[in-house]
């Protein structure tokens, strides 16, 4: 038995999702089943569904709950953690609850979306979400919800009991430090997968990771040497993925993603609106980095685990 048979919900290689569509932009269902099981066949710990990597925002209610639920029967409960954001916290709680329902132990949540909340706002947010009872993991994306949580006031937060984890994408690889000074008992999750290194050494627990969905296993490889200090195979790595790592801190992070899986052979397929297509020269880059990285052996799979044989293997190993 590994030490990952013995991780907390949110610890570990949580992949934010991407979500396969057609070319008439529906979703496909079977096809996110079938990317859930390959990256847990591929060493992942988990999946995170509706996060924005999953064009939550695009999605009607009724695919929003089916993705969660399609997730949940390819791998397992135990190894989801929807992303359950919205604009106020009386349907944040709504989605939480629908994660509890579907057996999922954990959710992932951000501030109110599209509205400057204030540390007031903030804090009511999150009591009302934690009013399910499941582990709130919050989510801290300054750039897009225009509310930054600081150390400080996750440490509030955390104090106040409603969330047990934070993915950390400010970027600020000095928050950490203070983070584990002031709320010493609150676990740090890597949020962007440019600063994974740092922020491994600085004693993450996990990682809510955007480039496994198409390098998962190269992607495992690198976030466990980080974590366990093993520089000289770590460094190395993170250097080669790098330049395609850098993308899930752009705008065109979803775009960029999804053309490397669709690079690697995996079905990333398009975009909803309003993302656009990438421009010549982004597509370029993404396809150049995307195939050094194929060259370089970082895109070797294992074989594939059909979403059944994932499913009875959760459903026995957590019985």
């Amino acid at each position: 038995m590994n030490d990952t048979d013995h991780r907390l919900p949110w610890h570990g290689v949580m992949v934010a999702t991407a979500l396969p569509l057609r070319e008439d932009l529906s979703v496909d269902y079977d096809a996110y089943a079938a990317h859930c099981a390959w990256l847990v066949a591929e060493g992942c710990d988990g999946v995170v569904p509706n996060g924005s990597l999953g064009e939550y925002q695009t999605l009607t209610p009724e695919e929003r709950s089916r993705v969660v639920h399609t997730a949940v029967d390819a791998i397992g409960a135990d190894r989801v953690m929807p992303g359950v954001a919205a604009y106020g916290a009386a349907e944040a709680r709504r989605w939480a609850e629908q994660a509890a329902e579907a057996g999922c132990p954990t959710v992932l949540l951000l501030p109110p979306n599209a509205y400057r909340a204030d540390v007031a706002a903030v804090r009511g947010h999150y009591a009302e979400v934690a009013k399910t009872g499941l582990p709130i993991v919050a989510y801290n994306n300054p750039f897009d919800t225009k509310v930054d949580l600081t150390p400080a006031l996750l440490a509030e937060l955390y104090s106040d009991g409603h969330i047990v984890a934070v993915k950390e994408f400010s970027g600020d690889v000095r928050r950490p430090y203070q983070l584990a000074e002031l709320a010493p008992g609150l676990d740090l999750l890597i949020g962007a997968d440019d600063v994974l290194l740092e922020l491994a050494m600085a004693g993450a627990k996990g990682w809510v990771a955007g480039y496994p969905n198409a390098l998962p296993a190269a992607s495992v490889q690198l976030y466990r040497a980080a974590v366990a200090g093993d520089l000289a195979t770590a460094l190395p790595l993170y250097r080669q993925l790098h330049s395609l790592l850098r993308w899930d801190s752009r705008t065109e992070f979803v775009q960029a993603i999804k053309l490397s899986m669709d690079i690697v052979g995996r079905h990333g397929g398009p975009c909803r609106a309003p993302r656009s297509p990438l421009n010549a020269e982004q597509e370029h880059a993404v396809r150049t980095a995307t195939e050094q990285a194929i060259a370089l052996g970082l895109a070797e799979f294992a074989e594939h685990v059909t979403p059944v044989e994932l499913a009875e293997e959760g459903s026995v190993r957590h019985a």
